[in-house]
């Protein structure tokens, strides 16, 4: 039904317009006992054969959504109902930014992709803090009672003004003020639609970024683990380079990966593809080189770094690829846009279905 009804409809609305009208319903959903509940029964799948111990914590499944969004950290509650086994929130920023003018989401369907350049708009650390203090101070528990929060991780980026020889101290106030209301954090060096971010991926500037953050969390009584998310983009070599930083200091982990911008192979016209112009691709076009990223930090690591597959995940078969590949997780965006509300229920039946 989401497929020949619902998404023809809400694919009428500018991308944008869809996704607010979205994050409304999932409120008002959130807010409605009777509602959240049909709502769960609908996509939600309980089972211990799903549950995974990653990065230190127990996460329900192993499917959770993408960065970019739950921008401001104010959806982690209503997210769960939709099958997820974890939330990444932001990308956030130190201060407030509108991002790039719009119109900068696209939608491209015959490619069942999307091309953004949001910009990191978002309203700041202090909103997202303010956000998600309720759940350090509710015991995680959903509007009107129900199950606990999943685990939710913080994508944290420069603002778009800040220099890159100042973006440290960006990362680190970042890590600093949402310590204590995330269960892990990203470091997102790595979007095409920030300038200059994709160039803080070699092993000097990643560095200068992940060390004052390891030293601050020396200091903590919570161990929360960092991760740093890379580009499709990058050459092997430059792939070398971030893992050794992971390899060779206390950080966690990889998330592996944002979105490219290349585009080669579209179905779209190039008319159409130069009339949307620049911005980062998403969707089914990079599920191949996604996989390979994956598989190849896998080998590289020898499997002994956490990673998680973002981008590419359009099927079923595509988030079960990523794990055989040597994913320890799997997030989903672009394919939730196109697969609808079920996905995740989808992918871990599938899952149970493997291992029964």
């Amino acid at each position: 039904m989401y497929k020949k009804i619902i998404r023809p409809i809400l694919f009428r609305f500018s991308a944008e317009r869809t996704h607010a009208m979205t994050a409304w319903g999932l409120r008002l959903a959130g807010r409605l006992p009777v509602v959240r509940s049909v709502v769960k029964r609908m996509f939600t799948l309980s089972d211990p054969r799903l549950e995974r111990e990653v990065l230190g914590m127990k996460f329900t499944n192993p499917v959770g959504l993408a960065a970019g969004f739950d921008k401001d950290a104010s959806l982690y509650r209503e997210l769960p109902m939709l099958g997820l086994g974890f939330v990444e929130v932001g990308t956030v920023t130190p201060l407030p930014q509108p991002g790039n003018p719009q119109p900068r989401l696209f939608r491209l369907p015959k490619d069942r992709a999307l091309i953004n350049r949001m910009g990191f708009n978002n309203r700041g650390m202090a909103n997202a803090a303010d956000n998600l203090r309720s759940r350090q101070r509710g015991g995680m528990e959903p509007p009107g009672g129900g199950h606990p929060t999943p685990v939710v991780g913080i994508n944290i980026g420069k603002n778009t003004l800040t220099p890159p020889a100042e973006a440290p101290a960006d990362y680190l106030k970042l890590f600093r003020r949402l310590y204590d209301f995330g269960d892990y954090f990203v470091v997102n060096v790595s979007c095409p639609n920030v300038a200059g971010l994709a160039s803080m991926q070699t092993e000097e500037h990643l560095l200068e970024i992940v060390e004052p953050m390891l030293e601050f969390r020396r200091g903590q009584n919570d161990y929360k683990p960092i991760l740093v998310k890379i580009s499709p983009d990058l050459s092997w070599a430059e792939i070398d380079e971030v893992i050794k930083v992971v390899t060779g200091t206390l950080v966690d982990g990889i998330v592996a990966v944002n979105t490219t911008t290349e585009r080669e192979g579209l179905h779209i016209s190039r008319k159409k593809l130069d009339a949307i112009g620049r911005g980062g691709l998403s969707g089914g076009p990079l599920t191949r080189r996604a996989l390979e990223v994956v598989r190849y930090v896998h080998e590289k690591t020898g499997g002994g770094y956490p990673i998680i597959a973002s981008g590419g995940v359009m099927t079923v078969d595509d988030a079960l690829a990523m794990l055989d590949a040597g994913a320890d997780l799997v997030q989903i965006y672009t394919g939730l846009i196109y697969n609808g509300p079920g996905f995740a229920r989808k992918i871990c039946k599938a899952l149970l279905k493997k291992e029964s």
